[in-house]
């Protein structure tokens, strides 16, 4: 269970990203569920994209890990819901 505690903090805080960046955002915003779902899309992006470049998100309980983890999953989060919404606003107009 410990290896997976990092990816499960990361979709964690990609949800609370994506709906913080929702409620700053808010013409981009698709709602709390869609922002949810798009911040745990990109919180799973967003650790990856730290491990591949070279941030230690995999260190388990350790303070730098969780850390890392939380900043990569929320950070990642609130990117893609913002960058979704705004190809979403591009489209529609």
């Amino acid at each position: 269970m410990e290896e997976y505690l990092p990816l499960i903090i990361q979709l964690i805080s990609g949800a609370v990203g994506g709906n913080v960046a929702g409620s700053i955002l808010k013409n981009v915003s698709f709602g709390k569920l869609g922002n949810s779902i798009l911040g745990i899309l990109g919180g799973g992006i967003g650790g990856y994209l730290l491990s591949y470049l070279g941030v230690d998100t995999s260190g388990g309980m350790d303070l730098s890990g969780i850390l890392g983890s939380i900043a990569g999953g929320g950070v990642g989060g609130g990117v893609l819901m913002a960058i979704i919404g705004l190809i979403k606003n591009a489209i529609a107009k």
